[in-house]
């Protein structure tokens, strides 16, 4: 392992490197430069017109001599998938429509497939569905398509791993093959009971498209594997109660016992736009009645898809039993929102004596409030407790952003973030704290350590790490103030803005991922802060992760995303990083956000990826130290049956 610091870059490249084309070139505002550009209108209107007539003809020469064009038109779907099934939307139409496609090379499409992060060997996946820890294996199942790299015809995929980092491609878990699930084996969860059964309640889709909650067990609970899975004969065990539509009835939880030993199930529903969980008590799986009370409702959420509802110590870093409650425990109610396509949590407290739950702070409820990740592609996210380390681990599914049409030219759709542990924040009071889960350490090959790099404002610096596709860097940032500026009311503001080129007097700063050295091609993660964050007292810094110019590709989602962190006085501002090729996962102080992202570049792939540290703002110089280590592959691949387990 490399110890040393390696070198920086001593001439910074200028920040015109990060502003727009428009400003980079840099030039005057005075009143001749204007009628320059005055001057200069008709001849660009006549050049475009002239551009896109020859456009049109070449698009027509190219299709007549029937060669492969630079572009593509694709037509598709304008109804998003799922939409009809009942389920929340699966493609995204707005970049599905029919209009020019890049022509993604193999090379470009191959670069984008992660290293680490867990997805299928080929075609569509989504939900994580029923996580466990089993005699030594951790196991996943997810919802999959076998046929295809679009959504459809939904089964339960199923990997194993003994470490939730290197997994194990195993059989198909559930296949829709009988009337209570044939038109999709949908989300679910599972429940371990203390005798050592295992129950796994999932969603089916039945052959009149109505939602109903079905039961599934281990043939073999002696089998490390679980290979085989035997549908209970009483399906389906629970049908939409009256005033609950057909379609608005899914995603069991993992279930928790009482104090009367009646175990309890939520489940997500609304009526009409109000957002909702269904409370459900059995005493032995089959034979269910519905609680008069709601667990939760907020209005205006729309429909509740993913319920997870799990205790938290406020005390202690271990995570507790589904089960678990007392005076020492906080609850965490999350709903993925169909309408808006986020996972929020609020934490609060769980009335066992009627099964109710109420958040903490009103302001921030279920739908409202807090994310799970702050990014615009993380969703239908589930927890387990992992009995063994004593952890709650958290999955996340993240879709796609680019067309159908490349997702389908690759061959696979979508993938898992990298497993994260959830504690509560004793120093908020407020929010959950999500991290990396430590396995991950077992991938960290080199390092590189960088401290005390004095980024002057305007600078962005190369840092020497050599590949920069597969990446854990550990960054933390300190604020200089310039002494011959003071800090103006500008500095007042705090935000993402319009993404990283937007300058003010204290930001923004960070490091640049999956980026070349002409910079025409990067993804910034970077702080905004406020004149409050310089006392001390600030919670309103800003973290953010800026797409925008991540590729040159039209056809992708760049998005430009925010949070606000609490920052502490006794801290520093931190954030880790897993850069995974097209999969950046950020976590601001020590995970009090999370940010994931996704991205396509065309041109900074492979070895043209870099690393850089930049400093947009104009009045602060900021003190950047960061480790940073090159991560191995998980080496995802198929179960050996033919070794020894």
């Amino acid at each position: 392992m490399e110890s040393s610091t390696p070198d920086v870059e001593q001439d910074p490249q200028t920040s015109s490197l990060l502003d727009p084309p428009s400003l980079a070139a840099g030039g005057s505002s005075s009143s001749s430069g204007l009628r320059s550009l005055r001057g200069s209108t008709l001849i660009m209107i006549l050049g475009s017109i002239i551009f896109l007539s020859s456009l049109v003809v070449a698009l027509m020469i190219i299709n007549q001599n029937h060669d492969e064009p630079l572009e593509t038109v694709v037509a598709v779907p304008l109804l998003a998938r799922g939409i009809g099934e009942g389920v929340s939307a699966k493609s995204n139409p707005s970049l599905n429509s029919q209009r020019l496609s890049y022509n993604w090379s193999n090379a470009m499409l191959s670069w984008q497939r992660t290293a680490f992060h867990f997805q299928p060997e080929k075609n569509w996946m989504n939900d994580p569905n029923g996580p466990l820890f089993h005699k030594g294996w951790y196991h996943l199942f997810y919802q999959y398509n076998p046929d295809s790299a679009v959504w459809g015809n939904i089964t339960w995929g199923h990997a194993v791993s003994r470490d939730l980092v290197h997994w194990l491609y195993l059989p198909l878990a559930l296949v829709p093959d009988n009337w209570f699930d044939i038109n999709g084996v949908w989300s679910g969860s599972a429940t371990l009971l203390p005798d050592g059964k295992i129950i796994m309640l999932y969603t089916g889709d039945t052959d009149q498209f109505v939602q109903v909650q079905n039961i599934a067990y281990p043939a073999n609970l002696s089998d490390p594997l679980l290979l085989d899975w035997v549908k209970d004969p009483n399906n389906p065990i629970l049908v939409p109660p009256p005033g609950i539509g057909l379609k608005d009835f899914r995603d069991p939880t993992t279930a928790w016992v009482g104090p009367d030993k009646k175990w309890r199930i939520t489940l997500g529903s609304k009526v009409n736009k109000t957002g909702l969980s269904l409370v459900y008590k059995t005493k032995d799986f089959i034979h269910f009645e519905l609680n008069d009370n709601f667990l939760h409702a907020v209005p205006g959420t729309g429909m509740w898809e993913c319920v997870d509802f799990y205790p938290v110590s406020i005390n202690g870093l271990e995570g507790l039993d589904t089960s678990v409650n007392g005076p020492f425990v906080k609850h965490v109610l999350k709903a993925s929102l169909d309408d808006t396509k986020v996972d929020h949590y609020a934490i609060g407290t769980y009335f066992v004596e009627n099964d109710t739950w109420v958040p903490d702070n009103p302001n921030e409820d279920v739908g409202i409030g807090l994310r799970l990740d702050y990014g615009g592609r993380y969703y239908a996210s589930k927890t387990f407790y992992d009995q063994v380390s004593q952890r709650r681990v958290l999955f996340g599914w993240i879709k796609e952003t680019d067309t159908e049409s490349a997702d389908l030219k690759k061959g696979w759709a979508s993938l898992q973030t990298i497993p994260r542990t959830v504690v509560f924040d004793k120093k908020t009071g407020a929010n959950l704290l999500q991290w990396p889960v430590k396995e991950v350490e077992s991938l960290r090959l080199s390092s590189a350590e960088f401290e005390g790099v004095v980024l002057k404002p305007g600078s962005v610096v190369p840092l020497d790490i050599g590949p920069a596709t597969q990446l854990d860097i550990f960054a933390e940032f300190e604020i200089e103030l310039s002494a011959s500026q003071g800090i103006g009311n500008e500095g007042n503001s705090v935000g993402c803005g319009g993404g990283a080129v937007d300058r003010s007097a204290l930001g923004p700063f960070g490091i640049l991922v999956i980026a070349n050295d002409q910079l025409s091609e990067l993804t910034p993660i970077y702080f905004g802060l406020s004149n409050t964050t310089i006392s001390g007292t600030s919670t309103t810094t800003s973290f953010c992760v800026d797409e925008t110019r991540s590729s040159k590709a039209p056809d992708v989602s760049k998005q430009v995303y925010e949070s606000k962190v609490p920052v502490f006085s006794d801290e520093k501002l931190s954030t880790r990083v897993l850069v995974d090729h097209s999969m950046i996962e950020s976590f601001a102080q020590g995970g009090r956000t999370v940010i994931t992202s996704r991205v396509y570049p065309t041109e900074a792939i492979y070895g043209a990826a870099r690393l850089f540290l930049f400093n947009n703002a104009t009045d602060i110089n900021i003190k950047a130290s960061l480790k940073i280590w090159q991560l191995n592959s998980a080496f995802i691949r198929p179960f050996p049956f033919d070794q020894s387990q």
